[in-house]
């Protein structure tokens, strides 16, 4: 009898074939459900509804560091994306450059989300701009009364303070009440195109090759996580929940390089594949650990840097033991 699954992502190209069953996870019976990232996380860690979930990175360390979590990840990597676009500033403070933003108050919508523990990393590993520099104030974008999914405990010496729970970070931002935003959503301020608002990065594309060209990190923002008990229970499925996800990235990637015909609808669609396999490389969205040890190294660090994990994490303790490695044939 195969193992019933409840499985919870977001209905990425990337897992679309898991979804209409193209690829199934070996010894075991799937249900999936198709959910917003925001969702998942918050179902996910508040009362483990799922057998495998998409999980944040940032809260999965804070978790596993402090041996709390319920889950156990697998080096798949659902979301990444470099992360120089997601600051936005006013343009009336005289932030030109990112030293200007030394002595400025930002808001984030939790200090601990992926992106901004990103972004605040390569402030200070770019440009020398520490996460102390900065005052953060937290608090739903255009929602209010969000607070952190994880708790933590603020060690670090950086200035951290919740705006009041009935206003919002976009609300702030437009009335100049903060300098400007690290979100990985773009606040309607912005969408909008209020003219004092703007990116630090206008042309972000170039800023995040560049610092990929140099660093060789393509940022992690998601992993997968599979139930603790259930790895326990069968040490066999963290091997095979990766296989999947694994087969099924890989077939996401094939139809992008398809000439014939375009399966997305993004006119210079073959150019951008391209251009990013040149770049890149032909598995640009690598799974597994080889070939991402930089980029994970970089978050851990980043991470602990900022108060977040209560220790240096290294890889292998992120990980199903048996998910660390991958056969070849």
């Amino acid at each position: 009898m195969k193992l019933p699954l409840t499985v919870a992502c977001w209905d990425y190209d990337r897992t679309r074939a898991l979804f209409d069953g193209r690829v199934a996870i070996e010894g075991c019976d799937a249900t999936y459900f198709s959910l917003p990232v925001e969702e998942t996380f918050f179902r996910s860690l508040r009362s483990v509804e799922f057998d495998v979930a998409e999980l944040s990175l940032s809260s999965y360390t804070i978790l596993r560091s402090r041996g709390e979590s319920p889950y156990v990840a697998i080096p798949v990597y659902l979301s990444r994306m470099f992360r120089h676009s997601c600051i936005y500033i006013r343009k009336d403070r005289g932030i030109e450059t990112p030293a200007d933003l030394k002595g400025k108050t930002l808001g984030v919508p939790e200090f601990q989300l992926t992106a901004p523990v990103w972004a605040r990393g390569i402030l200070e590993d770019e440009y020398g701009v520490k996460s102390s520099d900065i005052r953060w104030r937290t608090g739903g974008v255009e929602q209010p009364g969000r607070h952190e999914k994880v708790s933590y405990t603020n060690d670090s010496g950086i200035e951290i303070e919740p705006i009041p729970a009935d206003q919002t970070l976009n609300q702030w931002l437009l009335e100049g009440r903060i300098d400007g935003i690290v979100a990985p959503r773009a606040p309607s301020v912005f969408s909008d195109e209020h003219p004092e608002i703007g990116r630090l990065f206008p042309r972000f594309r170039d800023v995040e090759k560049t610092y990929y060209t140099n660093t060789g990190i393509f940022p992690i923002m998601h992993v997968v996580g599979v139930r603790r008990e259930l790895v326990e229970r069968h040490p066999w499925i963290a091997a095979s929940v990766l296989k999947a996800f694994t087969e099924a990235k890989n077939l996401a990637l094939a139809n992008l390089g398809e000439l014939a015909a375009l399966k997305a609808t993004l006119p210079w669609l073959v150019a951008e594949y391209d251009e990013t396999v040149a770049l890149m490389g032909r598995d640009f969205w690598r799974y597994g650990v080889a070939g991402n040890e930089a980029t994970l190294n970089a978050f851990l660090k980043y991470h602990h840097e900022q108060g977040l994990s209560n220790r240096l994490m290294t890889i292998p303790e992120l990980f199903a033991p048996s998910t660390l490695e991958q056969v070849v044939i």
